[in-house]
């Protein structure tokens, strides 16, 4: 199995398109799960087994120890998004709103005039737990959308390798990719035996 473990910038900076464009690289799909992991193991979009044990993010381009080049891609999302745009709410039903999605512990993000929360389990039970408490006026659909939507790198987030470099020794760099605690402990453990990559 073929290892990542080298992280070279983003596809648009100028030097690593060059490199794309003469490389024809492998291309991987990540869930918003996996981008979070510091280590895992997946598939290439041709179905190749691939270990990846530097963080990837949307765009981001990694080496693997052969020199053969990965472009990460996210996979999308199921998200409920929820436009206020053409109502008239009042304060009353807006902080009621707020209340009973609030009280759900789900993410959220906020486009316009669209409220946009990730479907945490299936559609009717998302639906289920707002009933009665989407305002008139407003309207409900669900789209797919990217997980950084919701997450903690924005789409089109750049780092230049030395930036990345530093980031991902885990020495008390700020950047974390969302990782708690016990994930972090858990991922330096792996490091430290050389367990394989999370399956």
């Amino acid at each position: 199995m073929r290892v990542a473990d080298r992280y070279l910038g983003h596809r648009e900076m100028p030097d690593i398109a060059a490199r794309l464009s003469d490389a024809g690289p492998l291309r991987v799909v990540l869930s918003d799960t996996d981008r979070r992991r510091s280590r895992v193991r997946t598939e290439t979009v041709d179905g190749a087994d691939l270990g990846i044990v530097v963080p990837g993010e949307l765009g981001d381009v990694l080496e693997t120890e052969d020199g053969a080049l990965v472009v990460v891609e996210l996979a999308a999302v199921d998200a409920l998004v929820v436009d206020f745009g053409d109502a008239d709410v009042d304060a009353t039903a807006a902080l009621a709103f707020g209340h009973a999605a609030g009280n759900r512990h789900w993410d959220m993000a906020v486009r316009g005039d669209e409220a946009l929360f990730p479907v945490p389990d299936t559609r009717d039970r998302m639906l289920d737990a707002l009933a009665g408490e989407v305002p008139d006026g407003v309207t409900t659909r669900f789209e797919q959308v990217p997980p950084t939507t919701f997450g903690d790198a924005p789409a089109d987030h750049k780092h230049t390798p030395e930036e990345r470099a530093h980031d991902h020794t885990h020495g008390g760099g700020a950047h974390q990719h969302g990782h708690s605690h016990e994930e972090r402990a858990h991922d330096h453990g792996n490091r430290a035996t050389g367990e394989a990559p999370d399956e």
